[in-house]
């Protein structure tokens, strides 16, 4: 089934489409959620999370792009459930990972001044990936959006997990000089 298809039945409120979602994209959307969340079990349930919200955002959202757009969805979901249970604990998942390599180049998430200066920066990094090269482009997004493991990210890219690494840190580097040069360095 077409993206286009799946947004038509959201549209038209067939219920029948979650299944469809499911069958379509969800070990790829489970996938997401288990790299953040390092739990098959938490990754199931924000899936499931994650389908009920595109149920209540499509309409009015109409995605261009549902792949991508439940990619998100799943993601953004993973995100607030690991936030969540890092308050209760410590650990677990790719995520913190993620977060500590993030660490240098980005401000804390909780206290960035104002929701103006948060959307300044989103869209500054938007801007920065967009522009990078695209081998790059695929590690930055791979490992930043996605979250997935460095073993992983060089397994599927026939590269070696340093090279990823060295790859991964000259671009955290570039991009802090980016910030730096658009005034939003943290």
């Amino acid at each position: 089934m077409e993206d286009h298809e799946i947004t038509a039945r959201f549209l038209t409120r067939d219920e029948s489409v979650l299944q469809a979602v499911q069958t379509q994209y969800g070990a790829y959307l489970q996938t997401i959620a288990l790299h953040i969340l390092g739990d098959p079990r938490d990754a199931e349930e924000c899936l499931n999370d994650a389908l009920l919200q595109l149920w209540n955002r499509i309409p009015p959202v109409i995605p261009t792009s549902f792949r991508a757009y439940a990619a998100k969805t799943v993601r953004n979901a993973a995100l607030t459930r690991y936030q969540s249970e890092t308050r209760k604990k410590r650990g677990g998942g790719e995520a913190s990972a993620v977060f500590e390599e993030l660490e240098g180049v980005l401000a804390a998430g909780t206290d960035v001044e104002s929701a103006y200066a948060q959307k300044e920066l989103l869209a500054a990094v938007q801007r920065f990936v967009k522009a990078l090269p695209p081998r790059e482009q695929k590690l930055f997004l791979r490992r930043y959006f996605f979250a997935e493991p460095l073993r992983q990210i060089a397994e599927e890219c026939g590269l070696s997990e340093t090279n990823v690494r060295v790859i991964l840190s000259r671009t955290r580097g570039k991009l802090k000089k980016y910030l730096r040069k658009e005034g939003l360095e943290q």
